[in-house]
């Protein structure tokens, strides 16, 4: 007999706060039945739950990324500096500090194919192109603002950045010059290309999902996503859905094709502020203030699993091939031990017996 859990109700929600556990006639819980995968998943994770903390920057992680191949995790931090961490068994083995920026990195991310380039974005309005062969900057692009957001596109042509000033500025990952430039009339939150690279995705401080067409960048639809700031975006690697993170503590699931909301997931108290869809699509890994990482089964919206976390979490990465989650968090704060040191990245799926 498969065993049974409480399924959250999202028709009759009590305290303002969806997803309770009662049915929609109060008549107690609702039981439903574990997909088979959720199952799988619990079951893995069970075994393999432990968490490792890795020494990165001397201050706060605001950003990783996974290489392509995923053989090398990046990070961004306060500090001004970036660091490349090389993939060894169960642990991460630092490989390089990249140094040059003059601010703080807040966001980088891998070239969607070559897995020995990634971009970085600062304060210092500049972006930077660092290759991990030669550990150098091959790039240093000037842009107009303090850089807080960056992507590059999935056909590796084009790195678009957005800036402090809502301005997103689109440069040739060759050339390294601006190949176009836009101001836009609201908060720029996150920015990101659709997997088919023809559409480029805004989530904005009004709770709104804006589109355009690409290369043209002409608007093609503006979505009412959530009722307030739509922080963070992310497609899911079998471009069949991408969700959004929102002030209001809720990730919505969107059909790509469709463009409509399929579904919530609301176990989360606090504003979320990042999303990662695991290599298969088929978790979904959200973080917010909350001490904990909401891992998600995207097809039922089901909770598979609880990362614990001892402060607010800032940025999470699902491995591209593995069941492996890298993040970060505020090490360093005065509500939690202050004796910790700050700027420590975190793995999480690593076997309890390692």
């Amino acid at each position: 007999m498969n065993p049974m859990t409480f399924r959250k109700c999202d028709i009759c929600p009590r305290k303002g706060k969806p997803g309770k556990e009662w049915g929609p006639a109060h008549s107690g819980p609702v039981v439903m039945a574990l997909s088979p995968y959720v199952l799988a998943m619990q079951e893995l994770f069970r075994a393999n739950t432990r968490s490792r903390e890795f020494p990165a920057h001397g201050a706060k992680v605001h950003s990783v990324a996974w290489s392509c191949c995923g053989r090398r995790l990046a990070s961004g931090s306060f500090d001004k500096t970036a660091s490349v961490f090389v993939l060894e068994k169960d642990r991460l083995v630092k490989e390089n500090n990249y140094r040059g920026h003059g601010d703080s990195v807040d966001q980088l991310c891998w070239h969607p194919s070559n897995p020995d380039l990634f971009v970085t974005a600062s304060g210092d309005k500049t972006i930077r192109i660092w290759d991990v062969r030669t550990t150098k900057c091959i790039a240093t692009v000037n842009t107009k603002g303090e850089n807080i957001n960056i992507c590059w596109s999935p056909d590796g042509q084009t790195i678009a950045v957005g800036n402090k000033d809502d301005v997103v500025t689109f440069i040739d990952a060759k050339t390294h010059r601006s190949k176009a430039e836009e101001q836009f009339k609201f908060e720029v939150n996150e920015i990101s290309w659709n997997n088919d690279n023809n559409m480029f995705f805004l989530t904005n401080g009004n709770g709104c999902i804006n589109i355009l067409s690409y290369p043209e960048l002409k608007p093609i639809q503006s979505i009412n996503a959530h009722p307030s700031n739509c922080i963070c975006i992310k497609f899911d690697p079998m471009g069949k859905y991408f969700a959004t993170g929102s002030a209001d503590a809720l990730v919505s699931l969107w059909d790509v094709d469709e463009l409509v909301c399929v579904r919530c997931f609301s176990r989360l108290d606090w504003p979320v502020r990042t999303l990662s869809f695991s290599h298969d699509g088929k978790m979904l890994a959200s973080a917010s203030e909350d001490h904990f990482i909401d891992i998600a089964e995207v097809e039922t919206g089901e909770k598979l699993w609880e990362v614990q976390c001892e402060s607010p979490t800032f940025t999470v990465a699902w491995h591209p091939k593995r069941p492996l989650l890298a993040f970060a968090c505020d090490d360093k704060d005065g509500k939690y031990d202050s004796s910790r040191e700050a700027g420590t990245v975190k793995l999480f799926g690593l076997p309890n017996d390692s």
